[in-house]
């Protein structure tokens, strides 16, 4: 489907997606104030996961409009991540350190799946003049 990757393991925002998954993951486990909350533990996971999840998705669609479609969805859970960071910090259920490493790690996914987001729109406007003027 694309040029730039052929697996999502080459794309550099999922590999992030990734890193966020297992950063939360660990937050989870480290802090039983965190783990006994269950609803909340559980909506964090899931939103990290999605993120990844949804630039996969993406990924494996025939169309490149439908992969932009999937890292707007996943750069939306990414925010859904980093607002929910601030509920965590804000009930004291993780240290201030791990908020900020948590912020930066959020940071990096969704300025990279951002990021592939612009490049595809560009390309996408770009073939869509030539195709015009054709």
């Amino acid at each position: 489907m694309s040029l730039f990757a052929k697996t999502i393991e080459e794309l550099h925002c999922w590999q992030a997606a990734r890193n966020l998954v297992v950063m939360v993951d660990d937050l989870i486990r480290m802090n039983p104030a965190l783990s006994k909350n269950y609803n909340l533990k559980d909506q964090l996971f899931r939103a990290s996961l999605s993120v990844m999840n949804n630039i996969a998705e993406g990924f494996g669609r025939y169309h490149k409009k439908e992969f932009m479609r999937f890292l707007d969805i996943a750069k939306a859970s990414c925010v859904e991540v980093e607002s929910m960071s601030y509920v965590l910090a804000d009930l004291k259920l993780i240290e201030a350190s791990e908020s900020v490493e948590l912020k930066k790690q959020i940071t990096i996914t969704k300025r990279k799946t951002a990021g592939l987001l612009a490049h595809l729109y560009r390309t996408n406007e770009s073939q869509q003049t030539a195709q015009t003027a054709e």
